[in-house]
């Protein structure tokens, strides 16, 4: 411990040798809803309370390869993301925002080579260089066949995608950001802090072989990974995760794939506080929790932090709730001085003992999935999945009999005190003008052309080619998102569990 600096391999310490002496981590809140217009007013309401980074949520239908105005979208536009089905949705949800000047990071998976070149359009149109964006697109499908289930094609088709992706971006946009490997929905559908972090780090694994068995070289795109960590309550532990995670990542990039290039090594990634751990009772207690979330994952050392605001539990948040999320980030940064100290808790003996313990755990478990064949094939199994629902109903058992404590749920528990909050309705009326729109939008384009373009795409995915470019061709020519799904669920399949 006392050889090792902050900036030094296996980066326990952190990944730059100043930390945020240097760069604030960017505060990147979470945010979309209803209609691209109306998250625009969102983003340009948080940018202008001093975010500094977004990330988009997209609707159900958009994360599955629907249009809004498929019969599989019904009821579920704009509930719990944007919806995005065409070009102008996109250009209308990043309108006044200059692309260069702000990273974007964009939640999506199956989708993700679709929302990709509408993003990479917008900043043709917008005559911005490739060079200057800055940002990152989720593209992990591993694990939506283990918690989240917004897959649609099989896991090698899928892969497929996910390294076109990795292909085309590193070559094409050099500081963007080609995958974020996340463990935050691992730990979101129950898994404990092990868990999050092994079965994430197999799914990195799969990524990794998948994309050198394409040709590419660790070297290079091992650089543009990066990942997405969960703060939950365990304040001390959830600081030791952070930091075995950088360690375990950096073995595994060194010892299994030979890497060398040191920013290759590094685990870099984006927090987000614990929404599972917010409850619908006395909702203001949920901005103690996620204060000391936050104050865990700086402390840890990560490179983004999103604040869930405290009425998530109930509804999307409020513009209030939105703010006062972004101002609990705001207070650790510069009101703190926590930010002047490289791994403020190294050296503390607690603290070793339980990253130690994180990253021994960690690599048994990657062990096991290893002799079970890897990631894909441990889905297959159901090995994953069966871990996490006997975690998740262990945990939710020790809440009902009281081992574990919930202020105001469990304990501490009043009845018929709160005054009912405000929450985020949703206008059906913009939900309906973007299913209005999107139709008048097909009838009137080029639907020969339309054809024409699609009909290419199918080809390049019954050939070996990268997807990317005939993506791209696509989105140019006024072809929706719903209907390149389409085309790829003709050639690949959909999978079903």
């Amino acid at each position: 411990m006392k050889k090792e600096k902050p900036g030094k391999y296996p980066f326990s310490r952190g990944i730059y040798r100043n930390m945020y002496n240097e760069r604030l981590w960017t505060m990147r809140q979470y945010a979309g809803f209803q209609s691209a217009l109306e998250s625009n007013k969102r983003y340009n309401y948080l940018i202008e309370n001093g975010v500094n980074g977004l990330s988009v949520a997209f609707d159900l239908p958009t994360q599955i390869g629907y249009d809004s105005d498929h019969y599989m979208a019904e009821g579920e536009v704009g509930k719990a993301g944007v919806p995005v089905s065409k070009l102008s949705d996109m250009e209308s949800l990043f309108k006044n925002i200059q692309l260069d000047k702000i990273s974007v990071s964009m939640t999506i998976n199956s989708t993700a080579a679709i929302l990709i070149a509408m993003y990479i359009a917008i900043a043709e149109k917008q005559k911005i260089p490739f060079n200057k964006l800055r940002g990152t697109i989720q593209n992990d499908i591993l694990k939506e066949y283990i918690a989240r289930g917004t897959y649609i094609y099989p896991p090698n088709e899928s892969i497929r995608l996910v390294t076109d992706i990795f292909e085309f971006c590193t070559q094409k946009i050099p500081n963007w950001n080609i995958i974020s490997i996340s463990g935050y929905h691992i730990r979101e559908a129950g898994s404990d802090a092990v868990q999050e972090l092994a079965f994430t780090f197999s799914n990195g694994i799969e990524y990794i072989k998948a994309a050198i068995d394409k040709g590419l070289d660790p070297n290079n795109f091992g650089q543009k990974l990066s990942f997405f960590f969960n703060s939950h309550n365990g304040f001390l532990e959830e600081i030791s995760k952070f930091r075995a995670a950088r360690r375990i990542w950096a073995k595994i990039m060194k010892d299994r794939f030979g890497v060398t290039n040191k920013k290759a090594l590094m685990c870099r990634f984006h927090t987000q506080t614990g929404g599972s751990t917010l409850t619908s009772n006395e909702i203001d207690n949920n901005i103690i929790r996620t204060t000391i979330q936050s104050l865990a994952a700086v402390i840890g050392g990560t490179q983004s932090l999103h604040t869930n605001s405290k009425d998530e539990a109930l509804s999307l948040p409020t513009n209030s709730s939105a703010k006062l999320a972004l101002r609990t980030q705001q207070i650790i940064a510069h009101e703190t001085n926590i930010s002047k100290y490289p791994d403020p808790f190294g050296g503390s003996y607690i603290i070793e003992e339980l990253t130690n313990d994180l990253e021994k755990n960690t690599f048994e478990l990657i062990k096991k999935i290893d002799e079970l064949g890897g990631s894909i094939s441990a889905i297959e199994q159901n090995f994953i999945q069966d871990q996490i629902s006997k975690s998740a109903y262990k945990y939710q058992k020790d809440i009902d009999e009281k081992k574990i404590k919930i202020i105001g749920v469990n304990t501490f528990n009043q009845k018929n005190i709160d005054i009912e909050p405000q929450t985020l309705l949703i206008d059906e009326k913009n939900v309906q003008e973007q299913i209005k729109s999107l139709r008048t939008f097909k009838k009137n384009r080029n639907n020969i052309q339309v054809k024409i373009k699609l009909n290419d795409l199918k080809k390049t995915a019954e050939s070996d080619e990268n997807l990317m470019p005939s993506i791209i061709s696509c989105i140019k020519n006024d072809c929706t998102l719903g209907e390149i799904s389409n085309i790829f669920r003709k050639v690949f399949g959909e999978y079903t569990s």
